[in-house]
């Protein structure tokens, strides 16, 4: 019993004087932060220039007269357009109407060669259409880059920067440790 009493003591002992022990370190660290606020006394909005690139369509009319050497007048579509003609009336025509059908179709043939050779010659005269380009067209422009804040905290000025307005007061965070040499 006596062995008993002896170990219970010594291990209450221990107990108390190593919680002591642990309770006394816990002041001895190096560093203890805490959380607080601060005044805010100004705020300064800052901007930076940056320069914006914006694309931009350019079109303009090409109905420009061309310029150059007077082209002879060709009778080949009308030629042309008079053969084929002659060849589906004579095919239509029958006994005397045959020869009156062929020279119809000869003669309608060429009016509708010549029409089409004479539009296609003019159409050649002219650039029709419009023609368009991108392009980028650059200016510079002010864009907010945060804000320049000024507080005090326990008597002293601080600045700091802030990608947003803080408000009337801002939190700090605070850092105490023993002044001078230390271990």
């Amino acid at each position: 019993m006596k062995n008993v009493l002896i170990t219970i003591s010594l291990t209450t002992l221990l107990t108390i004087s190593s919680t002591a022990l642990l309770a006394g370190n816990k002041h001895h660290s190096k560093h203890h932060n805490f959380d607080n606020t601060a005044k805010v006394t100004h705020v300064e909005p800052l901007y930076r220039t940056v320069r914006v690139s914006t694309p931009q369509r350019e079109c303009w009319d090409n109905h420009q007269h061309r310029t150059g050497h007077p082209q002879r007048e060709s009778y080949t579509s009308t030629i042309a357009g008079g053969i084929v003609g002659g060849l589906l009336g004579h095919q239509l025509g029958d006994g005397n109407g045959k020869t009156v059908m062929t020279v119809a179709g000869t003669l309608l043939g060429g009016s509708i060669g010549r029409d089409l050779g004479y539009k296609r010659q003019h159409l050649d005269d002219y650039d029709r259409g419009e023609t368009c380009r991108v392009t980028d067209r650059y200016f510079e422009e002010e864009r907010a880059d945060g804000y320049r804040v000024t507080y005090r905290y326990q008597g002293q000025s601080y600045t700091t920067h802030m990608d947003h307005h803080p408000g009337k007061r801002i939190p700090v965070e605070v850092s105490v440790r023993p002044a001078g040499q230390y271990y």
